[in-house]
Protein backbone atom coordinates (compact mmCIF):
# COMPACT_ATOMS: atom_id res chain seq x y z
CA UNK A 1 0.00 0.00 0.00
CA UNK A 2 1.57 3.20 -0.51
CA UNK A 3 0.23 6.39 2.06
CA UNK A 4 -0.36 9.86 -0.03
CA UNK A 5 -0.79 12.74 2.33
CA UNK A 6 -2.50 15.57 0.58
CA UNK A 7 -4.08 15.25 -3.20
CA UNK A 8 -2.01 16.72 -5.41
CA UNK A 9 0.92 14.19 -4.45
CA UNK A 10 -1.20 11.15 -5.93
CA UNK A 11 -0.11 10.68 -9.15
CA UNK A 12 -1.87 7.35 -10.36
CA UNK A 13 -3.72 7.41 -13.87
CA UNK A 14 -5.40 3.77 -13.17
CA UNK A 15 -9.33 3.82 -11.92
CA UNK A 16 -10.37 3.74 -8.81
CA UNK A 17 -12.95 1.82 -6.16
CA UNK A 18 -12.57 3.83 -3.64
CA UNK A 19 -14.76 4.90 -0.57
CA UNK A 20 -14.32 8.37 1.36
CA UNK A 21 -14.63 9.25 4.79
CA UNK A 22 -12.77 10.50 8.42
CA UNK A 23 -12.16 6.83 8.71
CA UNK A 24 -11.49 7.58 12.84
CA UNK A 25 -10.96 4.57 14.18
CA UNK A 26 -11.85 2.14 11.29
CA UNK A 27 -14.36 0.69 13.05
CA UNK A 28 -16.99 -1.98 12.16
CA UNK A 29 -18.96 0.34 9.47
CA UNK A 30 -15.90 1.31 8.19
CA UNK A 31 -14.57 -2.04 7.46
CA UNK A 32 -17.92 -2.57 5.30
CA UNK A 33 -16.58 0.14 3.14
CA UNK A 34 -13.48 -1.30 3.21
CA UNK A 35 -14.32 -4.58 2.09
CA UNK A 36 -16.68 -3.13 -0.97
CA UNK A 37 -13.25 -1.25 -2.51
CA UNK A 38 -11.50 -4.20 -2.03
CA UNK A 39 -14.13 -6.34 -4.27
CA UNK A 40 -14.01 -4.30 -6.95
CA UNK A 41 -10.13 -4.22 -7.31
CA UNK A 42 -8.41 -5.41 -9.99
CA UNK A 43 -4.77 -5.23 -11.88
CA UNK A 44 -6.70 -2.01 -13.55
CA UNK A 45 -8.84 -0.89 -11.01
CA UNK A 46 -7.01 0.72 -7.55
CA UNK A 47 -8.01 0.38 -4.21
CA UNK A 48 -8.56 3.54 -2.73
CA UNK A 49 -9.10 4.87 1.36
CA UNK A 50 -9.65 8.46 0.86
CA UNK A 51 -9.82 9.56 4.44
CA UNK A 52 -10.30 13.57 5.59
CA UNK A 53 -7.56 14.61 8.34
CA UNK A 54 -9.92 16.89 10.32
CA UNK A 55 -6.72 18.00 12.60
CA UNK A 56 -5.46 20.96 10.36
CA UNK A 57 -9.48 22.39 10.88
CA UNK A 58 -9.63 21.88 14.61
CA UNK A 59 -6.41 23.59 14.63
CA UNK A 60 -7.78 26.50 12.63
CA UNK A 61 -10.66 27.18 14.88
CA UNK A 62 -8.98 26.60 17.74
CA UNK A 63 -11.06 23.89 19.30
CA UNK A 64 -8.94 20.59 20.90
CA UNK A 65 -10.38 17.04 19.69
CA UNK A 66 -9.20 13.55 20.10
CA UNK A 67 -9.19 11.02 17.62
CA UNK A 68 -8.93 7.13 18.01
CA UNK A 69 -6.42 6.79 15.43
CA UNK A 70 -3.11 8.68 14.14
CA UNK A 71 -2.05 8.83 10.64
CA UNK A 72 0.14 5.65 11.78
CA UNK A 73 -2.16 3.60 13.25
CA UNK A 74 -4.23 3.61 10.56
CA UNK A 75 -1.40 3.15 8.02
CA UNK A 76 -0.93 0.35 9.88
CA UNK A 77 -4.27 -1.26 9.82
CA UNK A 78 -4.67 -0.97 6.37
CA UNK A 79 -1.25 -1.66 4.67
CA UNK A 80 -1.94 -5.19 3.51
CA UNK A 81 -5.41 -4.20 2.82
CA UNK A 82 -5.73 -1.58 -0.04
CA UNK A 83 -3.60 0.02 -3.01
CA UNK A 84 -3.63 3.93 -1.91
CA UNK A 85 -4.52 5.52 1.85
CA UNK A 86 -4.94 9.25 0.67
CA UNK A 87 -4.67 11.81 4.08
CA UNK A 88 -6.64 14.83 2.44
CA UNK A 89 -5.90 17.78 5.18
CA UNK A 90 -9.63 19.19 5.61
CA UNK A 91 -8.60 22.65 4.93
CA UNK A 92 -10.31 25.54 3.18
CA UNK A 93 -9.21 24.58 -0.55
CA UNK A 94 -11.69 21.40 0.23
CA UNK A 95 -14.36 22.66 2.58
CA UNK A 96 -15.43 25.30 0.39
CA UNK A 97 -15.12 23.23 -2.82
CA UNK A 98 -18.52 23.24 -3.98
CA UNK A 99 -19.86 19.19 -4.27
CA UNK A 100 -20.29 19.11 -8.14
CA UNK A 101 -16.61 20.40 -8.40
CA UNK A 102 -15.54 17.83 -6.16
CA UNK A 103 -17.25 14.96 -8.04
CA UNK A 104 -15.62 16.28 -11.40
CA UNK A 105 -12.38 17.55 -10.20
CA UNK A 106 -11.44 15.25 -7.35
CA UNK A 107 -13.64 12.20 -8.03
CA UNK A 108 -13.23 11.78 -11.72
CA UNK A 109 -10.68 14.47 -12.62
CA UNK A 110 -8.00 12.91 -9.91
CA UNK A 111 -9.25 9.33 -8.96
CA UNK A 112 -10.82 8.61 -12.52
CA UNK A 113 -13.50 6.57 -10.28
CA UNK A 114 -15.24 3.93 -11.68
CA UNK A 115 -16.40 2.42 -8.16
CA UNK A 116 -17.82 5.14 -5.25
CA UNK A 117 -18.29 3.47 -1.94
CA UNK A 118 -19.76 5.64 1.26
CA UNK A 119 -22.10 5.22 4.34
CA UNK A 120 -25.45 6.59 4.15
CA UNK A 121 -24.82 9.86 6.17
CA UNK A 122 -21.88 10.64 4.29
CA UNK A 123 -21.45 14.57 3.22
CA UNK A 124 -19.35 16.47 1.23
CA UNK A 125 -18.50 19.95 -0.18
CA UNK A 126 -19.22 23.60 0.81
CA UNK A 127 -22.49 23.85 3.68
CA UNK A 128 -22.28 20.01 3.20
CA UNK A 129 -24.71 20.05 0.28
CA UNK A 130 -23.05 16.92 -1.34
CA UNK A 131 -24.60 13.82 -0.43
CA UNK A 132 -25.33 10.40 -1.50
CA UNK A 133 -28.68 11.91 -3.50
CA UNK A 134 -26.10 14.24 -5.14
CA UNK A 135 -23.54 11.19 -6.21
CA UNK A 136 -26.63 8.97 -7.70
CA UNK A 137 -27.77 11.87 -9.59
CA UNK A 138 -24.06 12.56 -11.28
CA UNK A 139 -23.17 8.82 -11.78
CA UNK A 140 -24.64 8.16 -14.77
CA UNK A 141 -22.83 11.61 -16.64
CA UNK A 142 -19.82 10.80 -14.89
CA UNK A 143 -19.60 7.34 -15.16
CA UNK A 144 -19.21 6.02 -12.30
CA UNK A 145 -21.64 3.53 -10.38
CA UNK A 146 -22.60 4.34 -6.60
CA UNK A 147 -22.67 1.46 -3.86
CA UNK A 148 -24.28 3.05 -0.69
CA UNK A 149 -23.37 0.56 2.74
CA UNK A 150 -26.03 0.84 5.56
CA UNK A 151 -24.51 1.55 8.83
CA UNK A 152 -23.79 -1.31 11.39
CA UNK A 153 -25.13 -1.59 14.39
CA UNK A 154 -24.23 -2.75 18.13
CA UNK A 155 -27.23 -3.76 20.50
CA UNK A 156 -29.03 -1.40 18.31
CA UNK A 157 -27.17 1.67 18.16
CA UNK A 158 -25.22 2.52 14.79
CA UNK A 159 -21.82 2.18 15.12
CA UNK A 160 -19.65 5.54 14.72
CA UNK A 161 -16.71 7.25 16.23
CA UNK A 162 -18.50 9.06 18.65
CA UNK A 163 -20.24 5.73 20.07
CA UNK A 164 -16.59 4.50 20.40
CA UNK A 165 -14.93 7.54 22.03
CA UNK A 166 -17.56 7.75 24.66
CA UNK A 167 -16.90 3.70 25.71
CA UNK A 168 -13.19 4.85 25.14
CA UNK A 169 -13.78 7.30 28.08
CA UNK A 170 -15.55 4.86 30.48
CA UNK A 171 -12.70 2.66 30.12
CA UNK A 172 -15.19 0.07 28.43
CA UNK A 173 -12.17 -1.87 26.63
CA UNK A 174 -14.11 -4.91 25.44
CA UNK A 175 -17.24 -3.09 24.21
CA UNK A 176 -14.74 -0.74 22.08
CA UNK A 177 -13.04 -3.51 20.90
CA UNK A 178 -16.07 -5.24 19.84
CA UNK A 179 -17.36 -1.81 18.04
CA UNK A 180 -13.92 -1.58 16.38
CA UNK A 181 -13.71 -5.35 15.64
CA UNK A 182 -10.04 -5.54 16.90
CA UNK A 183 -8.37 -4.11 20.14
CA UNK A 184 -7.95 -0.57 20.67
CA UNK A 185 -4.23 0.27 19.89
CA UNK A 186 -1.64 2.95 20.88
CA UNK A 187 1.34 2.97 18.97
CA UNK A 188 4.12 4.61 19.66
CA UNK A 189 8.38 4.35 19.97
CA UNK A 190 9.96 3.21 22.92
CA UNK A 191 11.59 5.65 25.19
CA UNK A 192 14.17 5.92 27.50
CA UNK A 193 12.44 6.85 31.03
CA UNK A 194 13.73 6.87 34.39
CA UNK A 195 14.16 2.79 34.23
CA UNK A 196 11.63 2.83 37.80
CA UNK A 197 10.00 -0.05 36.72
CA UNK A 198 13.50 -2.19 35.90
CA UNK A 199 14.26 -0.73 40.06
CA UNK A 200 10.58 -2.36 40.70
CA UNK A 201 11.74 -5.33 38.93
CA UNK A 202 9.10 -4.99 36.90
CA UNK A 203 11.01 -3.78 33.92
CA UNK A 204 8.40 -1.53 31.49
CA UNK A 205 8.29 -0.32 27.95
CA UNK A 206 6.89 3.18 27.94
CA UNK A 207 5.39 5.29 24.91
CA UNK A 208 4.32 8.73 24.90
CA UNK A 209 1.23 9.06 22.54
CA UNK A 210 0.27 12.44 20.60
CA UNK A 211 -1.68 15.18 22.66
CA UNK A 212 -4.72 14.25 20.14
CA UNK A 213 -4.75 10.32 20.56
CA UNK A 214 -7.92 10.06 22.54
CA UNK A 215 -6.72 7.48 26.09
CA UNK A 216 -9.30 5.40 28.02
CA UNK A 217 -9.27 6.74 32.16
CA UNK A 218 -5.63 6.46 34.19
CA UNK A 219 -5.27 2.97 35.50
CA UNK A 220 -4.03 -0.80 34.82
CA UNK A 221 -5.37 -2.73 32.10
CA UNK A 222 -4.93 -6.09 30.76
CA UNK A 223 -2.62 -5.85 27.45
CA UNK A 224 -0.74 -7.01 24.89
CA UNK A 225 2.14 -6.00 22.52
CA UNK A 226 2.74 -6.15 18.98
CA UNK A 227 7.10 -6.09 18.92
CA UNK A 228 9.03 -6.79 15.58
CA UNK A 229 6.09 -8.72 14.03
CA UNK A 230 5.06 -10.69 17.53
CA UNK A 231 2.30 -10.69 20.29
CA UNK A 232 3.71 -10.35 23.83
CA UNK A 233 1.06 -10.26 26.87
CA UNK A 234 1.71 -8.73 29.65
CA UNK A 235 -0.12 -5.39 31.97
CA UNK A 236 -0.26 -1.19 30.97
CA UNK A 237 -0.47 1.63 33.09
CA UNK A 238 -2.15 4.42 31.12
CA UNK A 239 -1.36 7.98 33.32
CA UNK A 240 1.49 9.30 35.21
CA UNK A 241 2.76 6.87 37.84
CA UNK A 242 1.82 8.98 40.75
CA UNK A 243 3.67 7.25 43.41
CA UNK A 244 6.72 7.18 41.97
CA UNK A 245 7.24 10.01 39.43
CA UNK A 246 5.54 14.13 39.91
CA UNK A 247 6.65 14.80 36.13
CA UNK A 248 2.27 14.80 35.62
CA UNK A 249 3.17 13.83 31.85
CA UNK A 250 0.62 11.04 30.83
CA UNK A 251 2.24 7.47 29.25
CA UNK A 252 1.43 4.09 28.22
CA UNK A 253 4.14 1.63 29.98
CA UNK A 254 3.77 -1.63 29.92
CA UNK A 255 4.85 -4.50 31.78
CA UNK A 256 5.39 -7.71 29.59
CA UNK A 257 4.98 -11.56 31.12
CA UNK A 258 7.61 -13.50 28.36
CA UNK A 259 10.31 -10.58 26.99
CA UNK A 260 13.53 -10.16 28.00
CA UNK A 261 15.42 -8.11 25.79
CA UNK A 262 15.90 -4.88 24.61
CA UNK A 263 13.35 -2.91 22.89
CA UNK A 264 14.67 1.00 23.24
CA UNK A 265 13.97 2.83 20.32
CA UNK A 266 11.67 0.19 18.80
CA UNK A 267 8.29 0.78 17.55
CA UNK A 268 5.22 -0.82 19.35
CA UNK A 269 1.67 -1.23 19.39
CA UNK A 270 -0.16 -1.50 22.94
CA UNK A 271 -3.32 -3.39 22.76
CA UNK A 272 -5.73 -2.80 25.53
CA UNK A 273 -8.25 -6.09 26.38
CA UNK A 274 -10.06 -4.96 29.94
CA UNK A 275 -10.04 -2.37 32.49
CA UNK A 276 -8.22 -3.93 35.77
CA UNK A 277 -7.95 -0.89 38.22
CA UNK A 278 -7.82 2.73 38.53
CA UNK A 279 -4.21 4.94 38.84
CA UNK A 280 -3.96 5.31 42.82
CA UNK A 281 -1.08 6.95 45.25
CA UNK A 282 0.38 4.13 47.30
CA UNK A 283 1.47 4.68 50.70
CA UNK A 284 4.98 2.72 49.96
CA UNK A 285 7.17 1.58 47.26
CA UNK A 286 6.31 -1.79 49.04
CA UNK A 287 2.81 -1.61 48.41
CA UNK A 288 3.15 -0.40 45.10
CA UNK A 289 4.72 -3.65 44.14
CA UNK A 290 2.57 -5.53 46.19
CA UNK A 291 -0.59 -4.39 43.99
CA UNK A 292 1.81 -5.02 40.98
CA UNK A 293 1.87 -8.69 41.59
CA UNK A 294 -1.85 -8.95 42.51
CA UNK A 295 -2.82 -6.82 38.68
CA UNK A 296 0.05 -9.33 36.75
CA UNK A 297 -1.95 -12.52 38.65
CA UNK A 298 -5.50 -10.90 37.45
CA UNK A 299 -4.44 -10.00 33.86
CA UNK A 300 -2.55 -13.55 33.24
CA UNK A 301 -5.85 -14.96 34.13
CA UNK A 302 -7.80 -12.81 31.55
Amino acid sequence: MRYVRGIENYTCQNSTAITLGKFDGLHKGHQKLIEQVEKYADEQIKSVVFSFDMLPFFEEIGEQKHILMTRKEKYLHLKNRVDYLIECPFVEQIYTMEAETFIKEILIGKFHAKYVVVGTDFRFGYQKKGDINLLGKYQQQYGYKLIVIEKQKYAGREISSTFIKEEVREGHMERVQELLGYPYTIEGVVEFGEQLGRKLGFPTMNIIPIKEKLLPPNGVYASSVILEGKEYKGISNVGCKPTVSDKGVNSVETFLFDYTGNAYGKEIQVRLHRFIRREKVFSSIEALKKQVRLDIKEAEGI
